[in-house]
Order: structure tokens, then sequence, then C-alpha cells
């Protein structure tokens, strides 16, 4: 069960942990949602608070309705979540740290080296 915090309101923080399984792989596109009763109970909050995070990826078309039977990812929803989250990446993230190590006198040589040295770790440990 997650913790919630009380940074951003809980409704943004489920729509946020689906999200995450979805890009994870732990939610397949086509796959079932609990429902939001069952999101309410194991999460012991209000009903519409669940069926709020559930509605607000129905808006982003992540979920699909099917009636009578449940909410399910919507096909597609993997590659747009990628296609969005890694414009935001480049922004919030890897322009910043790119631009801090600048400050820090780093040239950008040293900044391509050690990128390059970095994704060459991982790779060879992904691939152990």
């Amino acid at each position: 069960m997650p913790h919630f915090d009380d940074a951003s309101p809980i409704y943004l923080q489920i729509a946020e942990e689906i999200r995450t399984q979805i890009l994870s792989g732990d939610l397949a596109e086509g796959a079932r949602l609990i429902s939001t009763t069952e999101y309410a109970t194991r999460y012991r909050i209000n009903p519409a608070t669940a069926n709020k995070a559930v509605s607000l990826l129905v808006d982003e078309g992540l979920v699909v309705k099917r009636r009578g039977i449940g909410m399910f990812v919507a096909a597609g929803a993997l590659e747009g979540l990628r296609r969005s989250r890694r414009a935001a990446y480049a922004d919030d993230v890897l322009h910043p740290a790119l631009d801090t190590g600048l400050a820090l006198g780093l040239s950008p040589t040293e900044l391509r080296e050690s990128v390059a040295s970095h994704l060459e770790t991982r790779t060879s440990e992904e691939t152990q």
C-alpha cells in the first residue's frame, strides 16, 4: 500500500502510481485496473477520490471504460506516456544537470565522457 504524502492531492498520487505501473509494464495495454471501490477499500480513501484519479487518466487517454466490465489500460498508453515523459525529462532533469556540470567547471568533453561511461556501465549490467 503506498504512503500518501501531503505534497499533492491523493487522487493525483493514485493517477501517478497507475502511470508508473503502465511505464514499468506492471499494467500492460489492455489490462484491467482494479475498480474504484477496490482502490477506495485498499487505500482507505473516499471512492470519489479514486474515481477522480481514474477519470483523470481517462481524460488523458491512458484508460478506457468498457461499460459493465471495468476500466482498462488504453491501446497506445505506454507509447503516449513515454513520449510525454521524454520531453519533460530532457527539460526538467537532463538539461539542468548538464548546466550544473558546466557551472562546476566540467567541459563538454568531460560531460560526454561521463555520460558515455555511465551508459556503458548500465548497459553491461543489464546484459549480465
